[in-house]
């Protein structure tokens, strides 16, 4: 009797469990269908096995101009009719078209002066590509840097690239560029690294590893925005959703989302091969972290000057102060913090306070960084004040800086910290141009559940209202560590 029920149990829970896994097949399997620009996969592109044969930045922007040349042969010029619209950015001659711009930034670019002062090595984030951070790069190649903005592998090219690269390759791609950086300019002079969103994981990273005994060119200093340290546990989960997708008929397993290409210098799409590369980077970040606090290695990392937004959906943001910022020497290292509009009439439309963080960051008893923290100068207004403290220490000064919240902008955002209001893509405030979209200016309205554009990439803040703020701090760091 026994045995029957068993029997009978046991084939029940099998039925169940091919019925689930049959129904959450079909859950990978659903979804937009993948265009061209998603599953033709480029070849030409950097990787950590072609370090041996690609050892300067002259030889990393030649097989670029290979990898762009395949890009227009292999997925520009086999569009299918209904891809011939007007906000593609593989589309010849639309207005997402990143050739109708003066300069295309989803390539590598070199700036400044032919006998520079040091060198800037610049790092742009996961999706993005060199333009993220072109406006602090132009900015830098003012004060006689030599900057160099290094598109990332994967990057600046087709979504597919999102599938393919390794965290590998990106180092390997950061080393050959510090070499080459080094190796043009005189003894003395300082190389800084910035880093946006997982390039700033990647500066962090090189970092660490100089301090376990890797022999490359030291940084002067960090400059971080909105830094990737800490992401969601949950982005492991891909590395199911990528074992699937190679299976027949499953390509649409690997997105863990499918989305029109509208930006020039963006990728919409995200991959969960993408997220998991992430992941590995920021583990092994605090590992590293881990392993040198336990010495006194940590002490010689470099100065750090970190900005931070206190609401962020991408990263974690209290990962910035607990896997990394608490653990280093109490010199020379500052975390500046943008909070929410505190103007009291926009505090009920707030789903939870983010104060909680920044009180908690104050009250560190032995804080060994500087703290900054840009909000309103009271609830009553929307000027925006700067509260200092010195490393370990509560006792803040109150800086006006000129400053306040434009009206209608709740928050910053992860992706908003580089960019300028009047950034002629992502700025609110931009000059009118047909040549090209301009995303900050976007104003839909109509239906919910109309447009293929979710609604939250066109409320996402994609500009920083207190940019000139961070370009004086980013001064003021390079003076205090040599820089001109």
């Amino acid at each position: 009797m026994w045995k029957l029920l068993v029997s009978i149990g046991g084939s029940v829970l099998l039925g169940f469990l091919v019925i689930g896994l049959g129904l959450y097949a079909w859950f990978l399997s659903s979804g937009p269908d993948l265009e061209i620009w998603h599953k033709v996969r480029l070849e030409s592109d950097f990787t950590a096995a072609r370090s041996d044969d690609i050892s300067s930045i002259a030889g990393y922007l030649k097989l670029e101009d290979r990898l762009f040349d395949e890009l227009d042969t292999r997925i520009r010029s086999h569009l299918d009719h209904q891809d011939l619209t007007l906000f593609n950015r593989f589309n010849a001659g639309s207005l997402s078209d990143p050739d109708v711009w003066s300069t295309n930034w989803n390539r590598s670019f070199d700036l400044g002066p032919r006998q520079p002062a040091g060198a800037a090595l610049l790092l742009h984030g996961l999706t993005d590509s060199p333009y993220s951070l072109r406006a602090i790069g132009e900015h830098l190649a003012g004060r006689g840097l030599r900057v160099v903005g290094l598109r990332l592998p994967g990057h600046g090219t087709a979504p597919s690239g999102l599938l393919t690269f390794e965290v590998e390759d990106m180092q390997a791609a950061v080393r050959m560029a510090m070499l080459d950086l080094r190796a043009e300019l005189a003894e003395g002079q300082p190389i800084y690294m910035v880093g946006y969103s997982n390039g700033a994981a990647l500066a962090v990273d090189y970092s660490l590893a100089l301090l376990e005994g890797e022999e490359f060119p030291g940084p002067a200093g960090l400059i971080l925005l909105s830094p990737a340290i800490g992401v969601s546990p949950l982005a492991i989960v891909g590395l199911l959703r990528t074992g699937i997708s190679s299976l027949p008929g499953f390509g649409r397993a690997a997105w863990q989302t499918i989305e029109p290409e509208f930006d020039p210098f963006k990728y919409s799409s995200f991959s969960f091969h993408a997220a998991g590369e992430t992941r590995r980077l920021t583990s092994k970040v605090a590992r590293r972290v881990a392993r040198l606090a336990r010495g006194s290695q940590i002490e010689s990392f470099p100065r750090t000057l970190a900005f931070l937004s206190t609401v962020d959906s991408t990263v974690r943001a209290e990962a910035v102060v607990d896997v990394l910022l608490e653990h280093l020497a109490p010199e020379g290292h500052e975390l500046v913090l943008f909070d929410t509009n505190r103007l009291a009439a926009a505090q009920s439309l707030l789903v939870s306070d983010p104060g909680p963080l920044t009180g908690r960051i104050l009250a560190m008893p032995a804080r060994p960084f500087a703290l900054s923290v840009i909000t309103n100068a009271s609830p009553q207004t929307l000027d925006v004040v700067e509260f200092r403290s010195e490393p370990k220490s509560a006792q803040q000064q109150s800086r006006a800086i000129g400053l306040e919240w434009p009206p209608g902008i709740f928050s910053l955002s992860h992706v908003a910290l580089g960019f300028a209001p009047d950034d002629p893509l992502y700025g609110y405030d931009a000059a009118k141009t047909q040549r090209h979209v301009q995303l900050g200016r976007v104003e839909a309205r109509g239906e919910t559940g109309v447009l293929r554009v979710p609604g939250w990439l066109l409320l996402r803040q994609r500009s920083n209202p207190f940019f000139p703020y961070v370009l004086d701090r980013i001064d003021g760091f390079l003076g205090q560590t040599g820089g001109s």
